[in-house]
C-alpha cells in the first residue's frame, strides 16, 4: 500500500501545480473582462450589447499587463509569506526543543530515521485535535500541531500523525495545497472587488434606468431606442455577473484537483515510517469529529489531518472519511479497528448523579485502552471491570499481531 502509485502521485502533483498556476492567470483575465464590461456600462448605459462586448475586450488587452503584474506580485507574496498568513489565521507559533521536548524529539527521530530534512515545528493553541503541514520548499516546510492533539494522543499516536504530515511534504501534497490557497485568494479578492463595483453601479444607475423608461412612454421612436440600449446594458451586466460567479466557482472546483488518494498515501507513509498501523488507526479514531479549528478558513482546514464534512458538503470534501481511511489501513496494513469512540459531549450531558453511579472512563489523553505513558491493554469490553488490568504489550495498543 505504501508504494502503490507513489511516484505517479508525486509527478502528478507537480504537473497539477503548474497547471493550476496557469489556470490562475486565465481566471484573473476572465474577472478583468467582467470588470471591463461593468466599467463600459458605467461610462455609457445607452449602447448595444455588441458595442459593450467589443470595447470590453479592448479594455482587457490594455489592462492585461497590469493584471499580470498584480497576479505575479500576489503569487510572489504568497510564496514568501504564506506561512505568516496562515499563522496569523491560526495563531501558530514556532517552538524549540526546550519548549516542547516530547513533540520535538518525536519529529526529529522520524526525520533522522529516513533522512528527511527537519521541518519547523509549530504549536497552535486550540482544544481541537488536528495537525497540518505547510511550505513550498525545504526551507519553508513546517508542521503545526494543536495543543488539543498533544493532550489527547499518546506518543505512538502523535508519532503516527507526524509521519502522516511528513509524508505529505515528501509527496508534494503541501505544495499543491498552497497553490490552491493562492488561487482561491486571488480570485476571491478580484471577485469581491468587482461585486462591490457592480453593487455601487446598481444603486447609482437605478434612477437613470427608471427615468429612461418614463421618457420612453412619450414617443414610440425613443421607446424602441431605450429598449435596445437599456436592455443591452442589463444583458451585459448579467453577463459580467455570470463571469464573476463562474470564475469564483472554478476557483472552488480547483479543490477537486486535490485527489483524495493523497490522504490514503499519507496514512500509508506514516505506517511505513512508524511500522505501527494500529497507532495511526487509534489517532484517526481520536481525531474523528474533534478536528474543527475555530476561526480557521476552509483553505486551512483542507491542509489538516482531518477535515470533517457532512451531508451535501461531503460531495466536495478534499478528505475521505475517517472510516474509509481506517478500512484501508485494516485491509492493506494489517491494522485493527476498535471502532469509533463515543462523542465526548454526550458524556458531559449526563446528570451528575447518573455519572457518579457509573465507572469513570479514562481521560482521552490516556487513550481508551490504558495510560499513554505505560503499557497498553486490549480493546475494552462493553462493561470493563474496574480492577481488571491487562498486561502491557509494546507492539501496540491492540496486542501482538
Amino acid at each position: 500500500m505504501a508504494a502503490y502509485g507513489l511516484y505517479t502521485h508525486i509527478a502528478s502533483n507537480k504537473f497539477r501545480s503548474m497547471l493550476l498556476l496557469a489556470g490562475l492567470f486565465a481566471l484573473v483575465y476572465v474577472l478583468v473582462y467582467a470588470g471591463a464590461l461593468v466599467a463600459e456600462v458605467l461610462s455609457d448605459s445607452n449602447r448595444t450589447v455588441a458595442f459593450y462586448l467589443s470595447h470590453a475586450f479592448h479594455d482587457l488587452i490594455v489592462a492585461a499587463p497590469i493584471a499580470t503584474v498584480v497576479t505575479v506580485a500576489w503569487v510572489l507574496i504568497a510564496y514568501f509569506f504564506h506561512q505568516s498568513m496562515i499563522d496569523a489565521v491560526t495563531g501558530g507559533h514556532d517552538v524549540t526543543r526546550q519548549e516542547e521536548p516530547r513533540l520535538y524529539n518525536l519529529l526529529e527521530n522520524l526525520c533522522i530515521s529516513r533522512g528527511i530534512t527537519m521541518p519547523k515545528l509549530k504549536i497552535m493553541e486550540s482544544p481541537a485535535l488536528n495537525a497540518f503541514a505547510t511550505g513550498l520548499n525545504p526551507r519553508q516546510y513546517s508542521v503545526t500541531v494543536t495543543t488539543g492533539l498533544l493532550d489527547a494522543l499518546n506518543d505512538k499516536e502523535i508519532e503516527a500523525v507526524l509521519g502522516h504530515e511528513l509524508t505529505h511534504i515528501k509527496n508534494g501534497d503541501v505544495q499543491l495545497m498552497v497553490v490552491a490557497v493562492i488561487i482561491a485568494g486571488v480570485v476571491g479578492f478580484f471577485g469581491e472587488l468587482f461585486f462591490r463595483l457592480f453593487t455601487n453601479f446598481s444603486w447609482s444607475s437605478g434612477g437613470s434606468w427608471s427615468s429612461g423608461s418614463s421618457s420612453s412612454s412619450r414617443s414610440s421612436s425613443s421607446s424602441s431606442d431605450s429598449k435596445s440600449s437599456g436592455g443591452g446594458a442589463v444583458i451585459v451586466i448579467i453577463i459580467a455577473v455570470v463571469l464573476i460567479v463562474v470564475a469564483w466557482l472554478m476557483s472552488q472546483v480547483v479543490k477537486l484537483a486535490l485527489s483524495r488518494s493523497r490522504e490514503f498515501l499519507a496514512d500509508a507513509g506514516s505506517v511505513e515510517l512508524t511500522k505501527d498501523p494500529d497507532a495511526m488507526i487509534s489517532a484517526l479514531r481520536k481525531i474523528e469529529g474533534r478536528g474543527e479549528l475555530p476561526g480557521a478558513t476552509s483553505a486551512v482546514m483542507e491542509l489538516c489531518v482531518d477535515n470533517p464534512r457532512e451531508g451535501f458538503a461531503d460531495l466536495f470534501a478534499t478528505h475521505p472519511s475517517v472510516q474509509s481511511r481506517v478500512d484501508a489501513l485494516v485491509k492493506f496494513a494489517g491494522g485493527h479497528d476498535p471502532g469509533p469512540l463515543p462523542d465526548p459531549t454526550e458524556a458531559t450531558d449526563q446528570p451528575e448523579a447518573q455519572a457518579d453511579s457509573q465507572t469513570t472512563p479514562p481521560p482521552l489523553s490516556q487513550g481508551p485502552w490504558g495510560d499513554a505513558a505505560g503499557p497498553a491493554s486490549p480493546p475494552p469490553v462493553p462493561t470493563p471491570s474496574p480492577s481488571g488490568t491487562a498486561a502491557g504489550n509494546p507492539m501496540g495498543p491492540w496486542g501482538r499481531h
